[in-house]
């Protein structure tokens, strides 16, 4: 069954969502600072390529580990993949709710 979707709620976590890429990420696409406009697809490419980044990095320091890389900790290894883990978890739930949005807007009559 299709939960309908609340346009009141939709704008509230766009708005959050919004408010927090603006403090965790600086903007992107400089040239577009200029003519003050954000692309939503910048924005997107930039946190995929932050969670790549994320599970790069954690595979690096699982292939240390296990070589017995003396600087790199079990601890180290388990907080990268549970970071990482999490990244790609909202990341896919993120692609989700976009997905499920435009549907929506398709089954909109004009």
């Amino acid at each position: 069954m299709i939960k309908a979707i609340d346009p009141n709620q939709l704008l509230t976590q766009m708005r959050a969502m919004q408010t927090q890429a603006n403090q965790a990420m600086p903007m992107p696409a400089q040239q577009n600072l200029a003519s003050g406009r954000v692309d939503f697809g910048d924005l997107m490419k930039n946190a995929v390529d932050k969670v790549n980044e994320t599970q790069q990095t954690t595979g690096q320091l699982r292939t240390a580990f296990e070589l017995g890389d003396p600087n790199v900790s079990l601890a180290d290894v388990m907080i990268a993949s549970q970071k990482s883990s999490v990244a790609f978890d909202a990341t896919i739930q993120v692609r989700n709710k976009l997905i499920e949005a435009y549907q929506e807007v398709m089954r909109m009559s004009i």
